[in-house]
């Protein structure tokens, strides 16, 4: 496998390690130049102390541009690291607390967004992979919670309020997951949900939370694992319809993109790793995580080994990394 340390252009894969320290094998699977990101999971985290040591090796392994780092912490559920880091309860909290007190509602989004940011930013993550942009209309047990609301008001209005605290933080928001899950009842997870519902409708109730923030310039959109078969039958994750027709082209988005995880059940009905990446790829993803199974990570690293990464793709993502201030 053919690696180096140094890319003039960020790669577009983004995979995980094991343990909460580097082995070998990951030194040289992160050296690779199609590897441009890591992803951390619960596995990786002990402490701050050991999670700053790993964050640290893994951002040394390359320079110019260095790899991006990111997470999955929403809040609620969707928390990786916990003991020692500030407990963020779910976005349907705030929710529920907008119907209370709006202006409050607000600013607790904000701050639990600045709490993210800065102590994430503090360890050297990029990115936590939020806010949720799905609607919660109690179909979707995946999505659930993490919604802010069913509202599409309330979601865009906290949504704003929580990028604005990661901003403030030096972190960029990651909207998710277009063109929205929260009305399909399967979890993609383990299998491909299906809209059925007519276009007009899907762009009517799922898309509208969405529509603000990219007119507002949202830092990046990761994409979801849903069929709308009244748009395409490829899922939208995989979709040059949905991507470089409807995200690109019509709604004007120019910033970064992420696949969903490809190694969830919701993108195999297309084929294999390489057959979702490709696709992927063509579409218009600028970077494609790939979790959980690292035998198939290395087949994909080989697969895809004549790719050249996209410098336009390169230009979005290295508007992702942190700052050491405000945005």
């Amino acid at each position: 496998m053919a690696t180096s340390t140094r890319s003039a252009l960020i790669g577009p894969l983004m995979l995980d390690v094991g343990g909460q320290e580097l082995d070998a094998e990951d030194r040289e699977v992160l050296a690779h130049p199609l590897v441009g990101g890591v992803i951390l999971f619960t596995r990786n985290y002990r402490d701050p102390v050991q999670l700053r040591a790993l964050c640290a090796d893994i951002l040394a392994i390359k320079h110019r541009p260095r790899l991006l780092l990111a997470v999955d912490h929403e809040g609620g559920r969707i928390q990786r690291f916990r003991v020692g880091f500030s407990r963020i309860p779910a976005m349907r909290t705030l929710g529920h607390r907008y119907e209370e007190n709006a202006a409050a509602a607000r600013s607790e989004a904000e701050a639990h967004g600045y709490s993210i940011g800065s102590e994430l930013g503090a360890h050297g993550i990029d990115l936590c992979f939020a806010p949720v942009l799905d609607r919660d209309i109690g179909v979707s047990g995946v999505i659930g919670d993490r919604a802010f609301a069913t509202r599409v008001d309330v979601i865009v209005d906290l949504a704003r309020a929580f990028r604005a605290g990661l901003n403030r933080a030096g972190m960029a928001a990651t909207g998710k997951h277009f063109p929205g899950h929260g009305a399909v009842m399967a979890d993609s997870h383990v299998e491909l949900p299906v809209d059925r519902r007519a276009r007009a409708e899907i762009e009517r109730t799922e898309l509208a939370p969405f529509l603000p923030l990219i007119e507002d310039g949202i830092e990046s959109l990761m994409m979801a694992h849903v069929r709308y078969p009244d748009v395409d039958h490829t899922p939208a994750s995989l979709s040059r319809t949905w991507i470089a027709g409807t995200l690109r082209r019509r709604l004007g988005f120019r910033h970064a993109l992420f696949c969903d995880d490809l190694s969830m059940h919701g993108a195999a009905v297309v084929g294999d790793l390489a057959t979702r990446a490709r696709l992927a790829l063509a579409a218009g993803c600028d970077m494609l995580p790939v979790c959980n199974d690292r035998p198939a990570a290395l087949q994909l690293l080989d697969a895809l080994r004549d790719h050249k990464p996209s410098a336009t793709a390169s230009r979005r993502l290295a508007t992702l990394y942190r700052t050491p201030g405000p945005r």
